[in-house]
């Protein structure tokens, strides 16, 4: 096999993306290419700073896979993937990754390979959306590896070909573990096994040995190498990680004005670039802002209960706010996902004098319903909520109206997908929504 060709090969497949398909073609121009050692990547992968790939892995491609294959994983780094998994298991997370980039570049007219994987049920999705709905058990194989965390080589899929990172680096002297193990076996006249040679090569179960570090340096002084490829690259750091964060929000910007431009802008892909393009304020800030605005602490004028001298003096007060939380029961609303919405509610209850109402609803109000939380009570999730029917709105806003007096505020939980009232109330209601659903009035705050 000649690694000039495939390198040749990679290079033809880049300029007809960027004649082509200019949007995609100006990001995957932003990766260099290296091939890697076929020890560890089966494919190919993409630390958000180079595209690895295994040669005999893109000899195998067409032309127009090679093209697909390349924009793959250019989009991975322009969608921040790399520092949007947070608290997420990590092959869910790449598996959640493909789901959501696959049908974007089908769509486009791309060429995917045989290993490619699309479900009609995940179209138009987000990995962040798409990833609560992956089996937690499920060890379908990723097109390709993520190589952006300390664990990036966990998790099923392709990265099961590489070896396994131990847990601790232990290979300094006197630590024990493998370390002591090797040494162990070498003091008894035995060998390393191939294997383990293999890991130290490529930096997987610790340092590599001085005289190889030795010898690859005097390859690289000599532009030769071994012709195995790269080795694993180290994960990104924190501050790595924000600054390719930034990079790529521009060069994504960049490479959509390009395409804009040129005329050859795909339907989705303007419809993602202007989605993430747009500013976007974490939900828990504007949800803040709207409750503390009410809590707000004035000065009265009111004559005070005890009258102490003829003048009226003013003085700090703070009125009582009325929240009314209402929570969607239906069966498409996890209990994490409640759970999480009821504390950040708390949280900020703590921050106020708030008499919080919860209630909860799918078709209709549940029948322990309403729960209400007084200024000094905690606010926390009843121990048992009926619900997981259909979504129905109505109830709820039924059940206020039917009240002596209006609430400050209505928050709702929701996926938005329900029947809402035909009119708007005369309070304000915030809907936190998971999903793309719309809303016909309030204010719509994105969750995910």
């Amino acid at each position: 096999m000649d690694s000039d060709a495939i390198e040749t090969k990679l290079t033809a497949a880049r300029a007809k993306l960027i004649l082509d398909k200019p949007f995609l073609g100006a990001l995957v121009l932003r990766l260099p290419l290296a091939a890697a050692d076929p020890n560890w990547c089966a494919t190919t992968a993409t630390d958000a700073r180079k595209f690895y790939y295994n040669p005999e892995y893109i000899d195998s491609l067409s032309m127009s896979q090679t093209q697909f294959m390349l924009a793959h994983e250019a989009l991975h780094c322009a969608l921040s993937h790399f520092a949007r998994r947070q608290h997420r298991v990590q092959h869910r997370w790449d598996l959640a990754c493909d789901y959501a980039i696959n049908p974007l570049l089908l769509e486009d007219g791309l060429t995917p390979p045989e290993n490619c994987h699309v479900i009609a049920q995940y179209l138009g999705m987000t990995a962040e959306e798409i990833y609560p709905l992956i089996d937690e058990n499920d060890q379908t194989e990723t097109l390709d590896q993520h190589l952006f965390d300390q664990d990036n080589q966990s998790g099923g899929g392709q990265q099961g070909n590489a070896p396994d990172k131990p847990e601790n680096d232990q290979t300094e002297p006197g630590k024990g573990g493998e370390r002591s193990q090797r040494e162990d076996d070498r003091d008894q006249g035995g060998e390393t096994p191939l294997d383990q040679q293999a890991e130290d090569r490529n930096g997987q179960g610790g340092r590599p040995m001085q005289a190889e570090s030795l010898q690859s340096d005097a390859q690289q002084d000599e532009g030769q190498t071994d012709g195995r490829g790269e080795p694993t690259p180290p994960p990104l750091s924190n501050d790595e990680r924000q600054t390719l964060e930034v990079q790529w929000q521009q060069r994504l910007a960049g490479a959509a004005q390009q395409a804009m431009q040129a005329g050859k802008m795909g339907g989705s892909m303007a419809r993602l670039v202007d989605h993430l393009l747009q500013p976007q304020l974490p939900w828990r800030m504007m949800l803040a802002r709207y409750m503390t605005a009410m809590a707000r602490d004035d000065f009265s004028y009111m004559r005070p209960s005890r009258r102490e001298g003829d003048a009226i003096l003013p003085s700090l007060k703070s009125s009582q706010v009325e929240i009314v939380v209402a929570v969607d029961t239906s069966g498409s609303i996890r209990a994490r996902e409640m759970d999480e919405f009821l504390s950040e509610v708390s949280a900020l209850k703590g921050q106020m004098r708030a008499r919080v109402t919860l209630l909860a609803c799918d078709s209709d109000l549940s029948v322990d319903a309403p729960w209400v939380f007084e200024p000094w009570e905690d606010f926390s999730c009843p121990a048992q909520i009926h619900g997981g029917g259909g979504t129905d709105f109505r109830p709820v806003f039924k059940w206020l109206d039917e009240q002596s007096h209006r609430p400050e505020l209505l928050v709702y939980f929701t996926d938005a997908q329900g029947q809402f009232p035909q009119h708007e109330p005369n309070y304000p209601v915030i809907w936190l929504v998971k999903g793309k659903e719309t809303v016909p009035w309030g204010q719509r705050i994105q969750l995910n």
